[in-house]
């Protein structure tokens, strides 16, 4: 592995970085991702003009995330051991999201529990860029599952699947990747060009992730179902990523998703995803515990190749 980590190592940093982030959660202050989206602000602004859009879009990429992926790698490689392990543990608890997803997500199937429209479609505003203004309880609900079940991709298993091959800095690469994507991947005048560079390495290094997201979606879910829909559904979505782990989550939790959402004030009729009813608020909690137990039973395969890799047991 590109980190120099043994399985062993790996296992226990990995689950210390995840113990980092369910303790103590998203820094209120300070956070490291909040500056990042500040500089990448400052790059876009100077580099997004005319001419040559693309390999402008190249030169910020690089821009914004090299320098911080060698800087953390290159200050781990002059540590001593034990500060480096500590780094690692660090390093993944900023990346990862995995407490900021059940904190954004839970209060919503509350509010809908609780009949409170209102909150419902103000929570749900702060996770999607679709309008909630005038959305009922199965249009937040269905929002706030597919936000679950992409951003489980996206801000959990994204940053441990890059953490195994290369430690923090592969985290950072991940999650600094995805954040520009997120901030420069849109099909509009102003990003269809400069962006192009953003979307495609964020597909490359989600590609992989995503359908290992998807195989565990699959795996803790409606199995037959989750794999039917993989397959048959996922083409139709223009992301390469979203696609599997999405149509994949929802046949896993045999809920029925897609279809019409309002963006800046048009209605989208999007590809159908899983089969069964439409979502409902207790959906939210099924699908975060989804997220949830996905991310136990990679830990636990890690830990276990750790095991294997002492001896402990055979594989």
């Amino acid at each position: 592995m590109l980190s120099g980590l043994s399985w062993p190592a790996l296992a226990l940093l990995m689950t210390a970085g995840i113990v980092l982030d369910l303790l103590l959660g998203e820094a209120r202050r300070w956070h490291p991702l909040v500056g990042f989206g500040h500089l990448a602000k400052r790059i876009e602004g100077a580099l997004n003009h005319a001419p040559a859009l693309r390999l402008r879009g190249v030169l910020a990429w690089m821009l914004a995330v090299l320098p911080g992926v060698a800087l953390t790698a290159w200050i781990i490689h002059l540590a001593p051991w034990w500060l480096a392990g500590l780094l690692h543990a660090v390093l993944l608890y900023v990346c990862i999201g995995l407490r900021s997803l059940r904190d954004h997500t839970l209060p919503i199937a509350r509010a809908l529990a609780q009949g409170d429209l209102p909150a419902a479609r103000v929570l749900t505003s702060y996770i999607v860029s679709r309008d909630t203004r005038q959305a009922g309880e199965a249009d937040l609900a269905k929002a706030g599952v597919e936000s679950l079940l992409e951003n489980g991709n996206d801000a959990v298993f994204g940053t441990l699947f890059w953490f195994l091959v290369a430690g923090g800095p592969g985290a950072v690469l991940f999650r600094l990747a995805n954040t520009l994507d997120a901030m420069w991947g849109y099909r509009n005048d102003r990003f269809l060009h400069f962006g192009w560079a953003a979307a495609r390495i964020d597909d490359a290094l989600n590609w992989i992730p995503a359908r290992l997201t998807a195989w565990s979606y699959a795996w803790l879910g409606d199995r037959e179902r989750a794999l039917a829909c993989w397959k048959e559904q996922a083409p139709a979505w223009s992301s390469p990523n979203a696609g599997p782990v999405m149509a994949a989550g929802a046949g896993a939790l045999g809920v029925l998703l897609g279809g019409a959402a309002v963006y800046d004030g048009e209605v989208e009729q999007r590809p159908p995803l899983g089969r069964g009813q439409p979502a409902q608020g207790a959906d939210i909690v099924r699908a975060w515990r989804l997220v949830a137990m996905s991310t136990a039973l990679w830990l636990a395969a890690v830990c276990a190749l750790a095991l294997v890799s002492l001896g402990v047991f055979h594989a």
